[in-house]
């Protein structure tokens, strides 16, 4: 998929980066902000505060970032246990979208695969005003996507490519 742009790079002060060579890639180093999490070549921010959905996403753009787009099953793992991380919150927006209904995409305009999508039992419910998707995070299991209208304030997880030097 396409690499989130660059993150602004000058809106951050520090950062934290390890040597690129224990990834088996070439020799530098791979960093993300301070206060991000690195996976791979993603770097991700799970937010303390809580906005509604089109707010998330600003905000995650606003850093040169966009809600997260998951690819993965390591990915959802990775985030399924980064969200059960204290401090404890319970729903986190992510880049899952329905401008139609039940026509789900990603922000990035990554194909929506319906055999790589982590729903609670149960979701997506089908309301035509729940469009948006969250991580639950009190959910026991790796599925723990739900929708959700966009009004609601909820955290967020932003995602961004690791920057390389």
């Amino acid at each position: 998929s396409d690499q989130p742009r660059a993150l602004q790079q000058q809106q951050f002060s520090e950062w934290k980066c390890d040597s690129a060579v224990t990834q088996g890639t070439d020799r530098g180093w791979t960093c993300c902000p301070k206060g991000w999490r690195r996976f791979q070549k993603s770097c991700y921010f799970l937010s303390l505060d809580k906005m509604n959905w089109a707010e998330s996403q600003q905000n995650c753009t606003g850093m040169g970032s966009q809600l997260v787009v998951i690819n993965s099953r390591e990915e959802q793992v990775l985030l399924y246990e980064l969200t059960k991380r204290p401090p404890q919150r319970d729903n986190f927006y992510i880049g899952l979208f329905a401008e139609k209904v039940g026509q789900w995409q990603w922000v990035d305009k990554t194909p929506y695969n319906v055999t790589a999508a982590f729903w609670r039992k149960g979701q997506p419910s089908g309301f035509s005003d729940e469009n948006c998707t969250v991580m639950y995070v009190l959910e026991l299991s790796i599925n723990n996507w739900n929708d959700v209208t966009s009004d609601l304030r909820h955290h967020r997880i932003c995602e961004a490519a690791a920057v390389t030097v």
